[in-house]
């Protein structure tokens, strides 16, 4: 089912939005966000009426979570656009064929996660290890500000392609290839492409384990993702130049990512099978349930946005 879903959507959009290049409208842009979150939202009460509550809690939490770590794919996904100087009426196209190439690169992921999870639960250690540690390093970034996010770097791969391939100096309408004199050349419009699809990955350190925090199902991880990322392409064109007056999102992702790998470090103790950790027997310590993990991370989410515009609107006030 959940494949036939996705199938739809992209198919949706690429003969809705993308076939013919337009720049979306903020009321376009708007109701198709709103819409990419009520599918998110119901598909939550597919899993509890062909599953359980149980799942459909985790899958919510997992959902809202994975929503909003995305809010930080933004950040990157305008710098990648801003320098490629895609054209506004092709940043659609560009945006939906990165998302599916990160979808794609995503299920790879997960289902390598999942069988290595299913082996060897020792992993939620690292799991928790890595997310405490990307906790922290939000924290420094709200700190210390984005000094390095404000000049983009080309993925390897991306530099490699333009080492290998021949490429056109510039776009050519949204043409991804071009036949010239016998030789086939890549435009920047594949090249922004791959640059999304293959930055992408490097958040899904972070979201994937996140959400495995959560949830234990492949499944519901994908899913997640799944319904999180297709809605970043209208919530790209929503959001734009709005993003920077959140000024407390990396200190609101820094408690949400803490408080997962929190969660899967004591449930890596509750499991432990490590020989030279407590002689290989668990450890009887609390874990935390669904309804409190649910509870924090929209709590913190709310906190952090009301908090982010009472403080952008008191710097307009002091400046003005």
């Amino acid at each position: 089912m959940l494949a036939i879903i996705i199938l739809a959507l992209i198919i949706i959009d690429i003969v809705g939005h993308v076939r013919t290049p337009h720049e979306p409208t903020l009321k376009e842009a708007a109701v198709w966000s709103i819409a990419y979150v009520l599918l998110g939202v119901v598909f939550g009460f597919v899993v509890w009426f062909f599953w359980d509550l149980q799942y459909a809690g985790e899958y919510w939490a997992g959902y809202i979570t994975e929503k909003s770590l995305s809010l930080d794919n933004l950040f990157v996904f305008v710098l990648i656009i801003s320098a490629f100087r895609v054209p506004r009426k092709y940043q659609q196209k560009v945006l939906l064929y990165g998302i599916v190439m990160a979808l794609v690169l995503r299920l790879v992921f997960i289902l390598i996660g999942a069988a290595i999870i299913e082996k060897f639960a020792w992993v939620f250690y690292i799991f928790g290890i890595w997310l405490l540690y990307t906790a922290y390093s939000q924290v420094r970034e709200g700190i210390q500000g984005d000094e390095e996010e404000d000049e983009y770097k080309e993925p390897g791969f991306v530099r490699l392609v333009r080492k290998v391939f021949p490429v056109t100096d510039g776009f050519l309408s949204d043409k991804m290839l071009h036949r010239h004199a016998g030789r086939t050349y890549l435009t920047p419009m594949l090249l922004v492409i791959i640059a999304l699809g293959s930055t992408d990955i490097m958040f899904a350190f972070d979201s994937i384990p996140a959400i495995f925090g959560l949830t234990k199902e492949p499944y519901l991880v994908f899913a997640a993702n799944a319904f999180s990322l297709l809605g970043l392409r209208q919530l790209y064109f929503l959001i734009d130049g709005l993003l920077e007056r959140l000024v407390y999102l990396h200190f609101g992702l820094a408690a949400i990512l803490g408080f997962i790998g929190v969660k899967l470090v004591l449930h890596a103790l509750h499991e432990n099978n490590l020989p030279f950790i407590n002689s290989g027997m668990p450890f009887n310590v609390p874990e935390i349930g669904i309804p409190a993990s649910l509870g924090f991370i929209g709590g913190t989410l709310l906190i952090t946005v009301v908090a982010s515009m009472l403080k952008t609107r008191a710097d307009n006030r002091a400046d003005s």
